[in-house]
């Protein structure tokens, strides 16, 4: 309607001064209801194209698309094992910081597992001072046997050398029982050694291992008793919590709710521009922005980033062929936009709908010293419509709470 408007002031409104004034043709007489056509006729054709000119050069050059929201994302609250509810620390609706206890899980199974592993590591500390303590009555077990060996030892050389100073003094039977006293002896030497020798062995290597692997074990029991305890990952507000002791929560199948952070699409706007628009939505675009949710208000932003792909067009690979005419509509392309000054989104819900448009910049462009007449009289024209649509934006704020409470029933 505006640029109907405009049009007309450059098209009819001449065309009718013209039959008026030039001509003496008068409204109500010679120009009425039957003869407007024929009178106006250059002028109205002429306003026609020009209207559908610079709508096109408009909505081309300077985007609008009221497909644009603060698109936020929630954290699913989900423990890492399913089980029964026992404790539930937070309510319905609650403001949680990062790390906060939500709810605990029946962990008697966990708990017990963690103090089987403190047992283990208790009765191993056990068996190492056992061993210690064996270790100092090895030493004495092997004085002993080294004592006794010695004695037999004494004995058989004495023989020895009475046999081979009288063969007739002692037997030679005598001399081989005292042969094999000695010999048994020697080996109760060696068994005194190598039981101290498994012992320092024990207490150096199997013990400590021993214990390492139940230190271990003690600490997948703990990290299996924190599981239990389920946190909030980042600060939000929590919702759709209705936990009750006594509820059964599984990973796959019954979440426990729904964490919104509290950052959560308060930083940028969303919005889907036609892809004919493709080669026009550049990053570093000026746009702005009116949301239901903070009405009256014009929001300037800037084009942060351009998704090169088209959502629509995705697929995953199946057991059947794609066929084209399935994909649906064609889709938009998916631009970011963020607030130029910080603190401009302050009061626009996560989720709230707005109106954006973006503006064509053909500064450089015209600075370039080597521009022709043409191009410069269109990027002046270009950049000149980009007021006009900069006056729809403002029109539609002033009207958009009008539209939504009263002829849409918002109220």
């Amino acid at each position: 309607m505006l640029e109907l408007m405009l049009c007309s002031m450059l098209t009819i409104l001449p065309d009718y001064l013209f039959r008026r004034y030039v001509q003496g043709k008068r409204i109500g007489r010679e120009i009425n209801l039957y003869t407007v056509w024929y009178e106006l006729r250059w002028g109205i054709t002429a306003c026609l194209v020009l209207t559908i000119s610079l709508i096109t050069l408009i909505f081309y050059f300077h985007p609008s698309t009221k497909n644009v929201t603060a698109i936020f994302r929630t954290v699913s609250i989900l423990p890492e094992s399913g089980g029964r509810v026992a404790k539930v620390f937070v309510g319905v609706n609650e403001k949680v910081e990062a790390g906060q206890p939500l709810f605990q899980l029946d962990n008697s199974q966990q708990e017990a597992a963690v103090e089987t592993a403190r047992r283990r590591i208790a009765e191993i500390d056990a068996e190492t001072a056992v061993a210690q303590t064996e270790l100092a009555a090895a030493d004495g077990v092997i004085k002993q046997a080294e004592g006794s060996y010695l004695q037999a030892l004494d004995e058989l050389e004495t023989k020895q050398e009475l046999m081979r100073r009288n063969a007739n003094v002692v037997a030679v039977r005598e001399i081989e029982r005292l042969q094999v006293a000695a010999d048994g002896r020697k080996g109760a030497v060696d068994a005194a050694v190598s039981n101290k020798q498994t012992l320092q062995t024990k207490l150096s290597t199997l013990l400590p291992a021993q214990r390492a692997s139940t230190e271990a074990a003690l600490a997948q029991a703990q990290v299996e008793l924190d599981k239990t305890l389920v946190r909030a990952g980042v600060a939000g507000s929590l919702q759709q919590f209705t936990l009750r002791p006594g509820d059964v929560v599984n990973p796959l199948l019954r979440p426990a709710g729904i964490l919104v952070p509290a950052e959560a699409g308060r930083g940028a706007l969303i919005a889907g521009f036609g892809q004919i628009e493709s080669q026009v939505m550049k990053v570093g675009m000026i746009a702005e922005a009116t949301c239901v949710g903070k009405p009256f208000t014009i929001l300037p932003m800037v084009v942060t980033q351009v998704q090169d792909v088209i959502a629509a067009g995705q697929f995953r690979p199946t057991d059947l062929l794609i066929d084209v005419q399935k994909l649906g509509q064609p889709g938009s392309i998916t631009v970011y936009l963020e607030p130029l000054y910080t603190g401009e989104l302050d009061g626009v819900p996560p989720g709230g709908s707005c109106i954006a448009n973006a503006y064509t910049n053909n500064h450089d462009a015209l600075a370039a010293k080597d521009i022709g007449t043409g191009r410069w009289l269109f990027f002046h024209v270009v950049d000149a419509v980009g007021l006009v649509h900069a006056m729809i934006l403002r029109l539609q704020a002033i009207l958009l709470p009008v539209q939504t409470l009263v002829f849409s029933g918002g109220h």
